[in-house]
Order: C-alpha cells, then sequence, then structure tokens
C-alpha cells in the first residue's frame, strides 16, 4: 500500500464550498473510481481555510489509473465546473506520497 496526503488550502471563505463537494459527490467518485478513502480532516487550531485527506492505494501505478479515471469523469468534470462558477474553491494543492515503514502498523 502507499497513501496520498492531500492538503487543499480554499480561498477565504470558500472551505464550505469545498467541504459540501466532498460530502455530496467527490466521496461519491472516489469510491466509483475504486479510490480507497482514508480520512478527512479539518484543523481546530491552526489555519481555517484547509481540508486535509488521505487515500490510499495498492501502488503507484494504481493511484495513475484510479486518478486518470476520475479526472476524465464526465460527471466529476460537470460537478467541480457547478461548485466553482461563483470562483475558484482551491488556492493551492499540497500532496505528498507516502509509503509505510516495516514497522507502521497501518500497512
Amino acid at each position: 500500500m502507499i497513501y496520498e496526503l492531500r492538503i487543499y488550502e480554499t480561498v477565504p471563505g470558500r472551505l464550505p464550498a469545498l467541504n459540501d463537494r466532498f460530502a455530496k459527490h467527490t466521496c461519491g467518485f472516489f469510491k466509483k473510481h475504486g479510490i480507497h478513502i482514508v480520512g478527512f480532516w479539518t484543523e481546530d487550531i491552526g489555519t481555517s481555510n484547509q481540508l486535509v485527506y488521505m487515500l490510499g492505494f495498492d501502488s503507484l501505478a494504481d493511484r495513475e489509473k484510479k486518478w486518470a479515471a476520475f479526472q476524465a469523469d464526465p460527471g466529476w468534470i460537470k460537478v467541480r465546473a457547478e461548485s466553482e462558477k461563483d470562483g475558484p474553491i482551491n488556492a493551492r494543492v499540497k500532496n505528498v506520497i507516502l509509503r509505510p515503514t516495516n514497522y507502521s502498523p497501518m500497512q
């Protein structure tokens, strides 16, 4: 397994729109394309306009295949466009690919 940690920094005031899009749409598209959702977090203390989440994949090749299918999904393209009709939601996106150590309880 590999894990992808993603941090979305939203445009000020747009975190509710991002959370809404994930809750109502994105998670469903992830499931449709076999993308394993580990979890989602917002910060109680710290930056207030960020969504942090983690996904799991069998391998880098599995990640590439599933992300490509997700990004090309016509339903996702439509939902994303509709959710950004009032302007972009994200200012920046950071992602890191993580591989568990041999002593990590999460493999």
